[in-house]
């Protein structure tokens, strides 16, 4: 399913949550949407759901998403907070009701994946912890099998293994099912081998969006005697410092270029990769934004 979002606005009365998007998501890929707190992501996902009228433009497939049910009933949003109204319904009441709206729904994998959770199919959401909670959104989300998921950090209530656990479901059922999938997040790194594309939020605008193995290539460390890095970063964006006696370490973002590269081993620079978390902090730093 292809998305579509051209002058995307958002406002709560006088705070803009979302300034102005603008982007095009492909189908049949993970997408990762990643920003601090406050930095819209889940009005945004809102939008994309038809939740509510923005304005601007979303379309899925050419159809616009607000108060279109030809157009909703092929999305699935899961936020990271349990909706109130379904604490007091029971596991099965709120399967049956997430069924009803998705065509594609598939109720045997959402009984495997209750087993995989271990979430009690007749107890009430409500007496559910906070991480069976957590764990029964991805239930939905995951078994909705709609051609356009969405999952708003809706895996922070789990634990450690739990989470790898939807991780590895996620990925396998999107192999078997591809479909469009956007997740938020700041377990950036947990999520690092998931995403296919990266889209960063910061203070409701887009900072970038790419493809994610194009992004992790677009960041290098270096290290060395600290004169030698500077000339190195010369002309260069560099995103973050750190220097020990002589030694000096720099972030630099963006194509290094080959003429650099030899320079560096004349020099002898030790150069490196940086995290996707990394570059996310960094490129979402409202120090350096300021600045």
């Amino acid at each position: 399913m292809r998305v579509e979002v051209r002058g995307l606005t958002v406002r709560y009365g006088d705070v803009t949550a979302v300034d102005d998007v603008s982007f095009t998501l492909e189908g049949n890929k993970i997408h990762g949407l990643l920003g601090r707190n406050g930095s819209g992501k889940t009005s945004l996902m809102s939008a994309l759901a038809g939740y509510r009228q923005p304005a601007g433009e979303v379309t899925v497939d050419g159809l616009p998403v607000f108060e279109n049910a030809a157009a909703t009933r092929n999305i699935c949003l899961v936020r990271h907070t349990p909706d109130a109204a379904d604490k007091g319904d029971k596991v099965s009441h709120v399967l049956a009701y997430a069924a009803a709206w998705r065509e594609s729904w598939d109720d045997g994998y959402a009984r495997e994946l209750l087993d995989l959770f271990k979430i009690p199919f007749k107890t009430k959401a409500g007496e559910l912890s906070l991480g069976q909670r957590s764990a029964l959104g991805v239930v939905i989300g995951l078994a909705s099998r709609a051609p356009l998921t969405m999952l708003d950090e809706s895996h922070l209530g789990m634990d450690t293994p739990t989470r790898y656990a939807f991780y590895d479901a996620l990925l396998a059922d999107f192999m078997a099912h591809p479909r469009t999938i956007v997740i938020s997040t700041h377990l950036i790194e947990e999520l690092a081998s998931l995403l296919e594309e990266v889209l960063i939020i910061d203070a409701g605008r887009l900072v970038l969006q790419e493809e994610a193995d194009v992004l992790r290539s677009s960041g290098t460390e270096v290290t060395g005697h600290a004169p030698d890095v500077d000339e190195f970063t010369a002309g260069l964006t560099v995103l973050s410092e750190k220097s020990l006696g002589r030694t000096k370490s720099a972030m630099v973002y963006g194509p290094v270029g080959q003429e650099r590269l030899v320079r560096a081993r004349q020099l002898g620079l030790e150069l490196g990769p940086v995290a996707l978390q990394d570059l996310f902090v960094h490129l979402t730093d409202p120090v350096r934004g300021a600045a």
